[in-house]
């Protein structure tokens, strides 16, 4: 299967799955969740990655443990072996069945069935771009971290060929910088408290879209207290206010980041809004 992100863009909106699809029974961040995730309309998944005391990746948001085990432990100071041996909770605390995936696990299950965004990149670099090599799967990720110089340099020594997206709340620079770069800079994760900062402008928008980059908008909330898309998120829309919620992003954005894949799929279709005219 072909992967091209922009030619994707231009064809529809590109939905992404925070954690994949998590509830009930099913823990986030594993091949359960992704799983569903494509299933309910995803073109992309967001995932996480926690390296063990003996370098492996697993697939887990760096200090989740004390949620997700319902335990004082944690992966960065475990071998691998003991990481298998544990097993995720369900949103009531209750164990599952369910281990943690490895990076190789997740990488090889989902080969040519969807993009995939590796958050928490600068944590492990060489690992993880030697891990995406090792299962030639580079036009299927999207690496995304802060641009900071250090961040920067890390790209360019290990994954200069890998797609990136820097996430701004304000550009002081950093689209003329990034293009300078030798980095495969393909847009901005665009994060705002207001309608009027300048990442949610339209001007901003058209600058990026100028020079061939995307846009990506978060209508995730994983803290109300911080505001990513001027409270155009998940929870207005599927509180009441899908228009403002998620049709005001799908009119202005690339990507869309949620937590409700399916209701947000099913919302674009119904309003003639998944696929560019």
């Amino acid at each position: 299967m072909k992967f091209d992100i922009r030619e994707t863009a231009r064809e529809r909106v590109i939905l992404c799955a925070h954690r994949g699809i998590f509830g009930g029974n099913i823990p986030c961040n594993t091949i359960a969740s992704f799983d569903f995730a494509i299933a309910e309309g995803a073109d992309m998944v967001e995932l996480d990655v926690t390296k063990s005391a003996d370098g492996e990746l697993f697939v887990f948001h760096p200090g989740m443990e004390r949620r997700q085990f319902c335990r004082d432990v944690s992966i960065r100071k475990m071998n691998a072996a003991e990481v298998r041996e544990l097993k995720l909770c369900n949103v009531d605390g209750a164990g599952t069945e369910l281990g943690v995936n490895t990076l190789d696990e997740v990488l090889e299950h989902l080969k040519d069935r969807c993009y995939i965004n590796i958050d928490k990149f600068g944590d492990c670099p060489a690992d993880i771009i030697a891990c995406v090599k090792r299962h030639d799967m580079k036009d299927q990720i999207i690496l995304k971290c802060s641009p900071r110089e250090e961040n920067l340099a890390v790209i360019e020594a290990y994954a200069p060929d890998i797609q990136f997206l820097p996430v701004i709340k304000a550009d002081n620079g950093c689209h003329e910088m990034m293009k300078r770069k030798n980095i495969n800079y393909i847009g901005s994760e665009l994060l705002f408290t207001s309608e009027e900062d300048e990442t949610a402008s339209e001007a901003y928008r058209e600058t990026l879209r100028r020079d061939g980059k995307l846009t990506w908008v978060n209508a995730i909330v994983y803290d109300y207290r911080a505001v990513l898309a001027a409270g155009h998120s998940d929870d207005a829309a599927i509180l009441g206010d899908p228009e403002f919620g998620w049709g005001w992003c799908a009119d202005r954005f690339d990507i869309i980041q949620t937590d409700w894949i399916g209701s947000l799929s099913r919302y674009l279709e119904k309003t003639g809004r998944r696929y560019r005219k």
